[in-house]
Formats: structure tokens, sequence, C-alpha cells
């Protein structure tokens, strides 16, 4: 039994020797080396080539390296009936609150505005704002949007989370269900997207989605480029329906150079950069499920394929 690393970054060796260190045991190979195919029963994938995973006669398993799953269940030559596990890990959720709270005091306090200033030598003060001006409203209240409520409460903002399906956090408003949704829009002022991208979600940050937020509102995207309606969001911005958007994720990465984000005055962009697995964090739960698979038991992190998360 060995584990085989696919993606398409350069981060495979980092990967192989994280898992390596914590067990030298395993056999561990990158997917674009040569290796026992037919011994490989755990892929270890972060948006690997597609058609990938049919190389491989034994899998038993498909491990997503992150938090997301939606590559993987795009990938229609993967073997249907392998399980599929995912990343939780408390400190990818924590790394992903602080990139969020770092935008939100940015917009509070106009840095955004200013940088762009300074590159123009214009010296312009402006009115800021506080926390207590803003509803932060959350979409999305799985482990990433749980801690980020629990992280905006602790410091002060009134705060309020959708999700499909009903939850309760503490001292947070939540709304549940299609039926809800509205209502947490119009009384939603600082929108954040952590919602999974299946397809129920892909577009949803589209044109009648966003005219429900109340005028002058602001977006963050830190889920899925596949989430957002580009030609949507850049017609409200620019119809000043939307004050601004701060966007870590794309529909392609890396964003093409002609892409008219790039040069939007109202949209601030990150590298998908918002968090990444920690190999020292993550690592240890991957090899509790490799050894799960050796003895037949259940593993940890299962996806739903229905669900899509």
């Amino acid at each position: 039994m060995s584990i085989v690393i696919i993606r398409q970054d350069d981060k495979i060796n980092a990967w192989k020797k994280a898992i390596q260190r914590a067990d030298p045991q395993i056999e561990v190979y990158g997917f674009n080396e040569d290796h026992p195919k037919e011994n490989i029963t755990m892929a270890l994938v972060w948006k690997h080539p597609e058609g990938s995973l049919s190389h491989y006669p034994n899998l038993k398993c498909i491990a997503s390296s992150g938090a997301g799953v939606d590559f993987i269940i795009e990938d229609r030559t993967a073997p249907p009936h392998l399980p599929i596990t995912r990343v939780v890990d408390p400190m990818l959720a924590k790394d992903m609150s602080e990139h969020v709270l770092a935008l939100i005091f940015a917009y509070l306090k106009n840095l955004n505005t200013y940088r762009l200033n300074q590159t123009q030598a214009i010296w312009e003060p402006q009115g800021y704002s506080r926390i207590s001006d803003f509803t932060v409203g959350i979409l999305g209240l799985g482990a990433l949007g749980g801690i980020l409520a629990k992280d905006l409460v602790h410091v002060g903002f009134k705060v309020q989370g959708w999700s499909r399906s009903s939850k309760r956090m503490e001292g947070a408003a939540t709304f549940s269900g299609a039926g809800e949704l509205q209502e947490f829009l119009t009384t939603t002022e600082i929108l954040v997207c952590l919602l999974p991208l299946t397809e129920a979600t892909k577009g949803i940050l589209n044109r009648e989605l966003l005219l429900q937020l109340p005028k002058g509102a602001y977006i963050i995207n830190v889920a899925r480029g596949g989430h957002v309606v580009d030609s949507d969001l850049i017609q409200l911005l620019n119809e000043d329906h939307l004050s601004g958007a701060s966007l870590d994720v794309f529909h392609q990465e890396p964003l093409e150079k002609g892409h008219p984000f790039w040069q939007h005055p109202k949209i601030h962009m990150t590298p998908h950069c918002a968090s990444v697995s920690d190999t020292i964090s993550v690592v240890p739960q991957i090899l509790e499920n490799y050894k799960s698979l050796q003895e037949d038991r259940p593993l940890i992190n299962l996806v739903s394929r229905l669900k899509g998360y």
C-alpha cells in the first residue's frame, strides 16, 4: 500500500517530506515520477490534472489536501465509487478568519483607497467607519464560517450567518434554507462567502442575489471563484450598488492578465492565499485515514458526493 501525491504546483516534495518525517515506513510518490501504480491505495490531491486518478487500479481513497473537494467531484474521469476525504483543520480555519478580519478592517478604515491614492500622490483624508456601524453576514456556517463568526462576535461586530440547514451560534443571528435567505441578505452590509462550491452554489453571487443586499454593501469572497458571476459583480460595482469587493479566489487561477478585475478601483485582490494547508498540521489526519484503509476502519472527514462537501 502506497500514497501518490497529485498536484500541479511546486509543493509535491514538501508533502512527501512531511509524510516521510511522520512515518518513514510509508511509501509515498509524486505522480510525475516513476512509481508502481498498482501499489497505490491513497491519492493525496489538490487540483489534479483531469484523468490522472484513473491510472490506479487498486486506489481505495481520494484525499483532498485542503478543505475544498469541488475539483475532485467535477473530474468525471475520477472513480465514482471511491470515498473522498477532506481536511478539517483548526489552523486552516483560524488563518481564514484572520484574513477576513484584516479585509474587513481595511475596508472600515479605507486602507485600500489610501494605497491607491499613494500611487498617484493624492493626499485626501476620508471619514472612517467603526465596528458598530456594520452587520457582517456569513454565507456558509461550516468549519470555516463557524470560526469566523465566533471571532467577529468576540471583536464586537454584529454578526449573522446563513446555512443550508439550521444552525445555532452564540452571539450571532442565524438563518437557514431558501426561505430565510432574503431576510439574511437585506440586513447584511458586509457579505462574506464561505460556501462550498456545489451545483447549487455555482454562480450564487449573481446580480439577483447581490441586489438584495443594502445599497453600498461590501463583498468578500474567500470560498471559490465559481461562486461569482464576474460580469454581474463588475456591473453592480460600476452602478454603485456595491461599494467594493475583496476577492481571494477566481474562476481561473492565476487570473488572466486581461481580466477587468486587475484594474478595477473597487476590487481588492489576493492570490488565493487566505488560508493554506500546513503540512505539519494536516499530515496526521491524512495518515490516520491511510492506516484506517489498511485496517478496514471508518475514515474521518468523509465527503458526501450528494451534497458536494
